[in-house]
């Protein structure tokens, strides 16, 4: 399966730019990971949608703006994802303990919103789907690779991928700043998006989505920007 040139990465914090989720000390600090490292997705997650109500739909993150990292370009968008053979990519780089989690948690055609992070406008632009569940993810054996990991071994791997392909662009652009809006007025109604992950674990680049929260941002794509 062709993968990206490119290194799929987390978008930490406010989508701030030059942190990534391989450097915050509150996604991988040492104190936490051999906690997380063989647990469920549900329950590693704060939030209570990684809970019960985990469903199968998911919010993925990647840089659409180039960034150097150990000298390597890390950017990758969802032009980036179409431009593949077959518009089939594998999403590697992921060095979070519940973010790989999640991608172990994947099961084959669940749906993902490809969201751009780490860039001026951060937010979600397409649609994706899984096309092959989780394996081992080859950049952390590669010496060569931002994301070489000498911890990791070939017969006992650390880290997983999945392999993604493009769906559909989104009918129009929903940004991080309307997303918020509604996550704010939904925690006063009790609507879709009142615990949505993105706003309960921001630092997170894979987050479980509802069907209620996938739902209602499909639902956004008729309507002005709020």
């Amino acid at each position: 399966m062709p993968r990206p040139r490119k290194r799929l990465t987390g978008a930490p914090g406010p989508d701030r730019k030059g942190l990534s989720e391989k450097r915050p000390k509150t996604e991988n600090s040492e104190n936490t990971s051999a906690k997380l490292e063989n647990a469920s997705p549900q329950k590693t997650s704060t939030s209570k949608n990684c809970g019960k109500n985990l469903s199968n739909y998911w919010l993925m993150k990647s840089e659409p703006e180039s960034r150097l990292e150990k000298g390597v370009d890390v950017k990758f968008s969802i032009e980036d994802l179409k431009a593949q053979p077959k518009q089939t990519a594998c999403w590697d780089g992921v060095r979070n303990y519940q973010a790989r989690n999640f991608l172990r948690a994947m099961k084959l055609e669940e749906e993902a919103f490809f969201y751009h992070s780490n860039c001026k406008q951060p937010g979600i632009v397409g649609l994706m789907k899984i096309v092959k569940e989780a394996y081992p993810d080859h950049t952390q054996f590669e010496k060569n690779n931002p994301h070489y990991d000498p911890s990791s071994k070939e017969d006992n791997p650390k880290w997983s991928m999945v392999d993604v392909q493009f769906v559909r662009m989104m009918k129009r652009f929903i940004s991080l700043d309307e997303l918020k809006t509604y996550h704010q007025a939904h925690k006063a109604t009790g609507g879709p998006l009142k615990n949505m992950t993105l706003f309960t674990r921001q630092r997170l680049s894979v987050q479980p989505l509802t069907q209620e929260e996938f739902d209602f941002i499909l639902t956004l794509e008729e309507t002005e920007p709020s």
